[in-house]
């Protein structure tokens, strides 16, 4: 299973359902950036993703998006193939 990074803040509706999603794909540990507690990792965020908001969700090296993203990914079915890669 791929290594899975989350960005979030302390409490983030759409990350505990992206969280939600992602562990009912089997996926057991997913690091997690509070970016609410560090500006710094904030503006990393920013840098490499060219988004502001949160969640930012990354599988290995490929930067999925946000939750929106997560979902549609899961529906065309490149969700688990890329978790299992």
């Amino acid at each position: 299973m791929s290594n899975v990074v989350m960005y979030t803040t302390g409490y983030c509706p759409y990350c505990v359902m992206a969280e939600r999603l992602l562990k009912s794909k089997g996926v057991d540990a997913i690091k997690k950036i509070e970016i609410d507690a560090n500006p710094e990792e904030r503006s990393r965020m920013m840098e490499i993703t060219g988004r502001r908001t949160v969640p930012q969700i990354f599988i290995g090296s490929t930067h999925v998006g946000g939750y929106d993203d997560l979902v549609a990914l899961d529906k065309s079915g490149k969700l688990l193939p890329l978790l299992q890669s």
